[in-house]
């Protein structure tokens, strides 16, 4: 077999791209995590705050840690400042921070990882969080026995929802309920899990809440704007009608108000399209982590697919029905604008007929008092021209010629009308042929 030496002086030319495009496949990693460990983790939409001020924000963390602080190109970043970890990530529409502390204690949540993050830093976050959960892991022989005990303590005895996970590797409890700390808990129990596996299904579980909340950001602009998509529907249903007893006069008032009506109807459509469409896309990547989760379900526990399927899948199918029928409604205004519009464009050629109609009857009528005026001016010039023939006659007369100056008169009248006339003539057809060129 023939091995090429590549020589170290060899340089390819890449792609401007290259690298990035290598590291986006190495993007937010999973942290590993192991049992026993408190996990913080806190979500906040970052549309009022720029990349700029979350780097300032969190080099304030790291100073306080004595911490490097991240690269202000970086979009996530992480770093162990002692016996706790901190990771950083922004997103396109949210920013989220994650705390872990590994050690044992009694009770995760009355501890959290939070606890040992600096107070005054914590009161600098934005005030839009969307997501804020505190975890606790710890293995199986640490478990209470039962569900109503693990509910109870850990739960407030609310109804809990959670599955075996990894094919029985592990096993994750929650309640989705927002507890009066203003954080929500999950329960994750190892059995044999990995390190890094641990981490990938933690933050499956983080991405599953924060995807969750961004994909019912749009339930709410769905109710807000189906009153509206009433209203427009009921006026289009009227316009249509009207549009079948609208007299000539009345289309282009119609047409007027179907116009504002498509207007606003593309105005909605502006405003909600983006978030309709981003939260099918969330909703998607929920059912892909729980998923990835690869549940076995626990004997009186609502697992997570079941619980986002009886609880998610019924808003996403609101806010795509009402998305369709935005759209529907937009096809129809355009349709019977369309309609419409050619009515009315109907009705214009009919008055333009009519006009040329009209124009073309003055057109003959003119002509007709042309001709004739052309016949008095024929006369008229012709008995000018007699006149002055006349004068000239009268003149040779007395110089001496034998002349009749009324029958020289006389005999020059066919010749002088004649004359005049094939000259107009001869003028009409050049004007008409430089008309026609």
């Amino acid at each position: 077999m023939l091995v090429l030496d590549t020589p170290s002086s060899l340089r390819l030319v890449d792609h401007p791209l290259r690298h990035d495009l290598a590291d986006e496949a190495h993007a937010r990693p999973f942290d590993p995590v192991s049992a026993p460990s408190q996990i913080s983790y806190i979500a906040f939409l970052n549309r009022n705050f720029t990349h700029e001020q979350e780097h300032w924000l969190l080099s304030q963390l790291c100073t306080q840690f004595d911490a490097t602080p991240p690269d202000p190109a970086q979009i996530h970043y992480s770093v162990d400042v002692g016996a706790m970890r901190i990771k950083w990530a922004r997103h396109s529409e949210f920013s989220s921070y994650t705390f872990t502390r590994h050690g044992w204690v009694p009770d995760p949540f009355a501890q959290p990882a939070l606890s040992t993050v600096p107070s005054d830093w914590l009161q600098q976050l934005p005030g839009q969080v969307l997501v804020a959960a505190h975890a606790g892991m710890m293995s199986e022989r640490d478990l209470p026995h039962g569900m109503e005990t693990i509910a109870n303590q850990f739960f407030a005895g609310n109804d809990l929802i959670g599955s075996e996970i990894g094919g029985g590797v592990g096993k994750v409890l929650t309640d989705f309920h927002i507890h009066p700390d203003g954080f929500s808990r999950y329960l994750l129990v190892d059995r044999s899990m990995g390190q890094r596996q641990a981490g990938r299904m933690l933050q499956r579980l983080f991405e599953i809440d924060t995807y969750r909340m961004m994909a019912f950001l749009a339930l709410p602009l769905a109710k807000s704007i189906s009153p509206e998509l009433t209203q427009a529907d009921r006026e289009l249903s009227e316009l249509t009608n009207a549009m079948t007893e609208a007299r000539m006069a009345d289309e282009p008032l119609v047409l007027d108000r179907l116009t504002q009506l498509a207007a606003r109807i593309e105005r909605a459509l502006s405003m909600t399209d983006f978030r309709f469409s981003a939260s099918h896309a969330y909703y998607d990547i929920v059912r892909r982590r729980i998923e990835e989760l690869r549940e076995v379900r626990i004997q009186g526990i609502q697992p997570f697919h079941e619980f986002m399927e009886r609880r998610l899948r019924p808003a996403m199918d609101t806010c795509e029905s009402v998305a369709g029928r935005q759209r529907v409604l937009a096809e129809r205004v355009n349709r019977a604008s369309a309609l419409l519009r050619t009515r009315v464009d109907i009705s214009r050629e009919r008055q333009n007929q009519e006009l040329l109609s009209s124009m073309d009857r003055r057109a003959h009528l003119q002509l007709r008092l042309q001709e004739t005026v052309e016949g008095l001016s024929i006369a008229a010039i012709t008995y000018y021209g007699v006149a002055l023939i006349g004068y000239v006659a009268k003149g040779l007369k007395a110089a001496g010629l034998s002349l009749n100056p009324e029958m020289v008169m006389a005999g020059s009248i066919p010749l002088v009308a004649l004359g005049i006339y094939l000259t107009g003539r001869k003028l009409r057809r050049r004007l008409a042929a430089e008309i026609h060129r």
